[in-house]
């Protein structure tokens, strides 16, 4: 059975130590969208060496392919697959958006160029994304297709010549507001009377500063304020064909282009369920303190059987979702990645438990626990967002019985 080695114990001890020096005191500023996340993110992979390890990782990477090689890809360094595990559980306990800025960039913005793009875009665009040198955005969202990403999209590229001329409109975009390297997601108008859902959908980079392209202000929103989210508009912006991840319109047997999608759609769902338990942890620990220290008619809360059960029911969802994380570093280790079914199952469970033991975690603190001071507010509101964060749970349900439907 999986369990966390000393390595990463270590790994988690020194990144502690980390977020008590150089994020806790500038919470507030992150919490409010004062401060962007970016230079403490830099900071924080330079410490740990991520950023070193990722360049020298997809230097090996490039070189393989350009010799013919076949290259493990991957682009995380020596660090285990448990040990960014760690990294995003420890953050999110904390500064939820902040991880979630980093994925975003480091995860579905590169792992889309890395998985899609030819030699030469792979050259050109990754080696400022590893390193959170530049910052990345993955943008498919769009205001009336949310959960119907691809079916329901709109926005849309044309042939001119040997260019495309890119129209449409992205929302919620994680990182839109400040990204400088943009992965768009556009239905093909080529001329014929197919069905606007049927078209294909390609995949361009976008550099900011582009004719054409406006970045949005980041939105305000109910939690993750840390990481900026806003909206991109495309005004017949013009791409070459360099900007087309593959340089080629062939999606061969995926008719849609859809599947790197959703093969982000399964990454991301299973870093959700990391979220969760960081969220989970978090709360729990803070409620156990404030169970021992916190006195009501001459005792401590915690002899209270009410508060027993609550703290009991923390610690029950916490093992469950640590277990299916395990299960699924386990399953990737040994080249049996989780299907989308089965990561959206994860997501489903996992977010919900967070959200019920945020919530419990507010009660739990009483009126404390309604102010900003103690925390849990922000981890409830923080918590909310991981239940329509990367497809809305109601999305999930339809995955997993589809899965156990086709089984």
């Amino acid at each position: 059975m999986f369990e966390w080695s000393d390595e990463d114990l270590m790994v988690r001890d020194a990144l502690r130590a980390f977020i008590d020096k150089e994020i806790k005191p500038h919470i507030d500023e992150l919490e409010t969208g004062q401060l962007p996340p970016y230079d403490i993110t830099r900071k924080l992979l330079a410490t740990f060496g991520v950023d070193a390890m990722a360049k020298e990782a997809l230097e090996k990477e490039l070189e393989a392919e350009a010799n013919g090689e076949k290259s493990s890809g991957g682009g995380g360094g020596s660090m285990s697959s448990s040990t960014f595990m760690i990294l995003n559980i420890e953050l999110a306990g904390v500064c939820l958006g902040l991880v979630g800025s980093m994925g975003v960039s480091m995860g579905l913005t590169a792992s889309t160029i890395r998985g899609k793009g030819t030699l030469a875009q792979k050259k050109r665009w990754l080696p400022e994304l590893v390193t959170m040198e530049k910052v990345g955005a993955w943008a498919i969202t769009e205001p009336d297709s949310g959960s119907d990403a691809l079916g329901g999209m709109k926005t849309s590229v044309k042939r001119d010549g040997d260019d495309y001329i890119l129209k449409g409109q992205k929302t919620f975009i994680t990182n839109g507001p400040h990204a400088d390297t943009i992965v768009v997601f556009a239905k093909l108008d080529d001329g014929t009377d197919t069905p606007i859902r049927d078209r294909k959908v390609l995949s361009f980079v976008l550099d900011k500063g582009m004719p054409g392209l406006t970045q949005g202000k980041a939105f305000k929103k109910m939690g993750m304020m840390s990481s900026p989210t806003g909206e991109l508009f495309f005004d017949n912006v013009r791409l070459g064909k360099d900007r087309l991840l593959g340089e080629t319109e062939d999606t061969g047997a995926d008719t849609r282009g859809g599947e790197g999608a959703k093969a982000g759609f399964t990454a991301e769902r299973v870093g959700i369920a990391a979220l969760s338990l960081g969220i989970i942890n978090e709360c729990l620990r803070l409620s156990l303190d404030y169970a021992k220290n916190r006195k009501l008619w001459g005792q401590e809360i915690g002899q209270f059987q009410l508060i027993q059960l609550k703290l009991a029911e923390m610690e029950v969802a916490r093992i469950n979702v640590q277990n299916m994380l395990f299960n699924a570093i386990e399953r990737s280790t040994a080249g049996k990645p989780l299907s989308l079914p089965e990561a959206s199952a994860m997501k489903l469970y996992s977010s919900r438990a967070a959200t019920e033991v945020a919530m419990e975690a507010v009660q739990l603190f009483g009126g404390n626990g309604y102010m900003a001071e103690y925390r849990v507010e922000q981890l409830a509101r923080d918590a909310k967002s991981l239940m329509i964060y990367a497809g809305s749970n109601e999305i999930q349900v339809t995955h997993v019985a589809k899965g156990l439907l086709r089984a």
